[in-house]
């Protein structure tokens, strides 16, 4: 893995607003890396992880092309918390892999890496330099949730609660990023937290 490139964690809990502050640090040069969207490559139909996953969740999970549908995954295992870790310890090695083999690729001096659970499955430790949160206010959640994803209000709290408290993440935060408000004060936020790790790695190299 590469020695020089600075690595943030970004994470927080579903509709928190974890993509919105990765797009912020992005425009800031960071080369953002995105677990949901490697866990779409590696889930993707014919690999290792599909074969897996149709084998522990039956062939009902996909759609007419094979590809696996995630709203009616979601139903299944946001339901039910085995289901959840045993689809989890499917994609979790393998988005990992993917994961440590674009920081080794990369020349960006920072890199952010985006995923909703960067510390349970591991990641935060074995790949980050430093741990930054996202929260948002629970009606903030569940009405981004019905927005964004098309789900019902019941749907949106069933994947909320299927999550461990905000505050378990905020606990072991380096920084917290409040995305509650308008786009302008989580703005504010970032340029603040931003501007401290540019002096940190300043500070260190000199």
């Amino acid at each position: 893995m590469s020695n020089s490139s600075y690595v943030i964690g970004l994470t927080g809990n579903i509709a928190t607003g974890k993509s919105q502050v990765a797009q912020m640090l992005a425009q800031r040069g960071a080369e953002h890396i995105d677990a949901d969207r490697l866990a779409h490559q590696v889930m993707a139909q014919g690999t290792a992880v599909w074969q897996q996953i149709v084998e522990a969740f039956g062939h009902e999970i996909l759609h007419a092309d094979d590809e696996i549908d995630r709203k009616k995954l979601g139903a299944i295992v946001f339901s039910n918390e085995p289901d959840l870790a045993r689809l989890e310890q499917i994609v979790h090695p393998a988005v990992i892999a993917r994961t440590e083999e674009q920081i080794a690729r990369t020349e960006a001096d920072v890199v952010v890496v985006e995923a909703i659970k960067l510390i349970e499955s591991g990641m935060v430790l074995r790949l980050c330099d430093v741990l930054w949160v996202v929260t948002a206010p629970r009606e903030t959640q569940i009405e981004r949730l019905m927005t964004t994803r098309g789900l019902s209000r019941d749907e949106a709290i069933v994947r909320i609660d299927a999550q461990p408290p905000q505050s378990g993440k905020v606990a072991r935060a380096d920084v917290v990023i409040d995305n509650g408000g308008t786009l302008e004060e989580t703005e504010r936020l970032v340029s603040c937290a931003w501007d401290k790790l540019e002096r940190n790695r300043t500070a260190r190299r000199g």
